[in-house]
């Protein structure tokens, strides 16, 4: 195989190709590492890349295969993490300059587990600062979306969207806070999970909201990251949120398919006159896909998810101010403007706005799990609309209209279900006419990331989005 055949493979199709001895592990992290240098520049996906770190994990990946040994379901699976993510000996950075100097002398939980199932570290990817979004002037570079150069891959997570739609790694890391790991993913055409909140250890992240942050794998397909969050979900005594429910094998039920499954189409987000209509086509379109495969398809009602952008950054805006308080007082200057500007307006929030968002959250969590007594599956669009240009990110906020509509409307479809704790999964549901990835939503019960990897699995082998390549990854 050329380096292209290569990077274009999935992280299942590679660790089974390394264990059958048609790729050796060492050629694969070669195949990514030549892709980044030529790539990359112009993608600002990376912050750090961890060249001889990942060549000498490869042929320790070959050296424990050559002693019968197995590596792990990762098996020579060439990752790449969010910088937001620490690991021993590497530049840690959180997409800030406060961060310039910071080097960990431990992995987090989820990198150490990664790499105990084989995984090979190719680096430590770009995102928003502070893992907060709306950043204008990112250190190390502006992200750019592999299908479209001058639009956003979403934020924070985005170079983790970004090095996987422009396959500069085979699987990666992301964080989801807000919607930080399902946004990107919807915009550059990806797969992107919030798993259920205690899931995952956070042990090692640095926080944006305690009690909404997780981190989200990103893969290139359902299966990718049903494999992926098997290896990375689990009590860790470190994390004392973390569940000791037991983590099933993801693969087990992936293939069975929809029949009778019952799929609620949120009527709240669905019909928002704001949405952009080729997104609503491809809802549409994607739910008559799920009919055809024995789905049993519905609208419910969740009326308060209107207002769960405005009671998202109520929490998490406040929360994230409060635990910045010390930058605010001894580095401000160090922050980006526009991280300085959300943090400084957050902190003069008052707890009485604070707690009544934090109540409001409650009243969410309560419909929505009665909406999940009528149905196993929920349906939005991870996004109302398309990736959005650059430019529109930096524009000022002219009126508390165009607050509305550019900062709580989006924020509503993925900050339900972290203000509800619960699992959600992004997938490519379609495309616009312009030729960028519409992202399709789905939702289950806490724990029943089984459920939602079925049917994503389903929806995925039944089109062909998911297949697409990116103009900028072909390059």
């Amino acid at each position: 195989m050329d380096n292209n055949e290569i990077a274009f493979l999935s992280a299942a199709e590679t660790a089974k190709a390394v264990r059958a001895g048609e790729l050796t592990p060492e050629a694969a992290v070669q195949a990514y590492l030549d892709r980044i240098d030529r790539l990359d520049p112009r993608l600002a996906a990376y912050i750090t890349v961890t060249r001889e770190e990942a060549l000498d994990a490869a042929r320790q990946v070959e050296w424990r295969l050559s002693g019968g040994g197995d590596p792990g379901a990762l098996c020579g699976v060439p990752v790449a993490i969010k910088d937001q993510f620490w690991t021993d000996g590497i530049l840690t950075t959180n997409g800030s300059r406060v961060y310039r100097d910071f080097i960990p002398n431990e992995d987090a939980t989820i990198v150490r587990r990664l790499k105990e199932a084989g995984a090979t570290l190719l680096g430590k990817l770009n995102l928003s600062e502070l893992a907060m979004g709306g950043t204008q002037e990112p250190p190390w570079g502006i992200p750019a979306n592999p299908w479209d150069l001058d639009r956003t891959p979403g934020e924070s997570s985005s170079g983790s969207g970004v090095a996987l739609s422009a396959h500069l790694c085979a699987a990666s890391i992301g964080e989801d806070t807000g919607g930080s790991g399902r946004g990107p993913a919807a915009y550059c055409g990806v797969v992107g999970l919030r798993p259920t909140f205690t899931r995952v250890s956070r042990y090692g992240m640095t926080h944006m909201c305690w009690f909404m942050d997780a981190a989200a794998p990103m893969t290139k397909t359902v299966e990718d990251c049903a494999i992926v969050l098997g290896v990375i979900a689990g009590y860790d005594e470190r994390d004392p949120y973390t569940s000791r429910r037991p983590v099933p094998d993801y693969t087990a039920t992936l293939r069975d398919g929809v029949e009778g499954l019952r799929v609620g189409l949120i009527r709240e987000l669905h019909q928002s006159p704001d949405m952009h209509p080729e997104v609503r086509s491809a809802v549409e379109t994607s739910l008559n896909v799920l009919r055809g495969l024995g789905a049993e398809v519905r609208e419910v009602s969740i009326p308060l998810v209107e207002l769960a952008g405005a009671i998202f950054v109520g929490v998490a805006d406040t929360e994230g101010a409060g635990a910045r308080d010390e930058i605010l007082r001894t580095q401000a200057a160090d922050l980006d403007q526009a991280s300085r500007t959300r943090l400084l307006s957050a902190s003069l929030v008052p707890f009485k706005v604070y707690n009544r968002a934090a109540k409001a959250r409650v009243l969410l969590r309560r419909q929505f799990m009665a909406a999940l007594d009528e149905v196993d599956v929920l349906v939005s669009p991870t996004s109302p609309y398309p990736a959005p240009l650059h430019t529109a990110l930096t524009a000022r906020f002219e009126s508390a209209e165009d607050v509305r509509a550019r900062f709580f409307f989006r924020r509503a479809y993925t900050g339900c279900y972290s203000l509800t704790a619960l699992p959600a999964i992004s997938i490519p549901g379609g495309f616009t006419s312009d030729g960028l990835p519409i992202g399709l939503q789905l939702g289950a019960r806490p724990f029943a990331e089984e459920t939602l990897f079925r049917a994503a699995h389903a929806y995925e082998q039944a089109t062909d989005w998911h297949t697409r390549v990116a103009p900028a990854a072909r390059a």
